[in-house]
């Protein structure tokens, strides 16, 4: 089994940072639904800004707000303005990996989505793999 990326929220702005909460990340529930992220998955976060890696989980806050705010010891890695890559992961066997197309979004200055793309691995038969960056048609919908 290899760990590969299933899902990513790329260049997301941290809206607030609230330490004294019992843990998680907060995230707009319509940036999740654009790329599959659940409530309660673990992601990992990248800050942009300072270089902190971070793991929690996933919660949903207020729909249309276009928040991500950090609670509780993750509060203590990012700033409101951090920029942050947001990922969501699975295991595959390495023969799986060309039947994943993971999801990802990037975002304008007030977290707006600005680009809909799709990771696309093909094996063409001969141990190779290639790969590219396909923009994701803004109508098709993602499964989880």
């Amino acid at each position: 089994m290899i760990k590969v990326i299933r899902a990513k929220l790329h260049g997301i702005r941290v809206t607030d940072a609230h330490l004294d909460y019992q843990g998680s990340i907060t995230l707009d529930p319509e940036h999740c639904e654009a790329v599959g992220i659940l409530p309660l998955e673990f992601v990992e976060i990248w800050n942009k800004n300072s270089g902190a890696r971070i793991s929690t989980y996933v919660i949903f806050g207020e729909r249309g707000s276009r928040c991500c705010v950090l609670n509780g010891a993750a509060a203590r890695t990012c700033q409101p303005g951090d920029t942050v890559i947001i990922a969501a992961s699975l295991y595959c066997q390495p023969t799986e990996i060309a039947a994943l197309k993971p999801r990802f979004v990037t975002f304008d200055a007030d977290n707006r989505i600005a680009g809909r793309f799709v990771y696309d691995v093909t094996a063409p038969g001969d141990g190779r793999h290639d790969f590219r960056i396909a923009p994701l048609p803004e109508m098709e919908e993602c499964a989880p």
